[in-house]
């Protein structure tokens, strides 16, 4: 069975250069919305002491952890060196608007 992608609501309710928690079965996910308009979707645990990403700074298409500065690439979901570390990337795309979320992020 194919699961339809989830609607997680419009762009326009994540400012620009901001996150948002989107609280699924399988655990919180961090969506955010670049200064550009590109939208990305990552685990909102950093992997270093479990920051809360989405509270994170938003920068290009990195975001900064909030409680240690570990930054990592929102796209590839790879922590800048010298840290070491990876966060789940989640599919996403916008559609008429709307962001819509990989149902994967739903599963183990």
């Amino acid at each position: 069975m194919t699961m339809d992608w989830l609607d997680i609501g419009a762009v326009e309710d994540i400012p620009r250069r901001g996150g948002r928690v989107v609280r699924t079965a399988r655990g919180c996910v961090a969506v955010f919305r670049a200064a550009d308009d590109r939208v990305f979707a990552l685990d909102d645990r950093c992997p270093h002491k479990g920051g809360p990403l989405s509270d994170g700074i938003v920068h290009g298409h990195s975001v900064t952890c909030p409680l240690h500065s570990r930054v990592f690439s929102m796209e590839t979901g790879e922590a800048r060196a010298p840290d070491e570390g990876h966060v789940r990337v989640h599919g996403t795309r916008v559609e008429a608007g709307r962001i819509l979320l990989d149902p994967a992020a739903l599963r183990d």
